[in-house]
């Protein structure tokens, strides 16, 4: 049941933000009585949160490959992979995080304070590590990062006009694959680290 209640309220929240949903709508969109919601989510903040959380929380898994890969050309092209399937498979919640911040964050400002701010230093450390030891490319750790958000999300928050470049119709499963490549080729031969270059290809759509 609230899985049910939560993937509805994703994809209530990701198009209408926070102020604009309603618990009817999320109730609607469940097929559910909006009773039952209560029974689950007592108010709207707390549903809210949880669907950011859930979001969250797969992002934040997402870079285990920095503790677990031998070195960081596998660590950063794993992250690069599982943040573009992310983005593929859960672009709603994506987008929900996205208004949000947008917005000032009215909501989540507390995780961006503490969880965020631990886990991004956390993982800034391990890449200064990589540079320390002359693995990559002595950059800006932090920017390093921002620019991983921006490219492997931007496949979610801006899913539409993808599709509308790529002849109105959605990324095919050779489209994800090409995508993952290029931006892990982009971005680790950016950092010394780059592999093979791609085969050409001509202009989608």
């Amino acid at each position: 049941m609230e899985a049910t209640i939560l993937r509805a309220a994703e994809g209530i929240f990701a198009e209408a933000g926070f102020g604009g949903a309603t618990m009817q709508q999320i109730a609607d969109s469940a097929g559910l009585p909006k009773a039952n919601l209560h029974y689950y989510f007592p108010t709207k903040e707390a549903l809210y949160r949880q669907v950011v959380q859930q979001i969250f929380d797969i992002w934040l898994h997402a870079a285990d490959s920095f503790d677990d890969a031998p070195g960081p050309a596998e660590a950063i092209g794993a992250y690069i992979d599982a943040k573009m399937e992310i983005s593929r498979r859960h672009p709603q919640g994506s987008k929900v995080w996205a208004t949000e911040v947008m917005h000032g964050a009215p909501v989540i400002q507390d995780y961006l304070e503490t969880t965020l701010r631990e886990w991004t230093a956390d993982r800034a450390s391990v890449i200064q590590t990589w540079i320390d030891e002359g693995r990559m490319a002595p950059v800006d750790p932090y920017q390093l990062l921002y620019m991983l958000w921006a490219t492997t999300q931007h496949y979610a928050d801006f899913g539409h006009q993808i599709e509308t470049l790529n002849g109105g119709r959605p990324l095919s499963e050779d489209d994800w694959d090409r995508a993952k490549a290029t931006v892990r080729q982009i971005i680790l031969r950016g950092i010394g680290l780059g592999p093979a270059p791609l085969p050409a290809q001509g202009q989608p759509g």
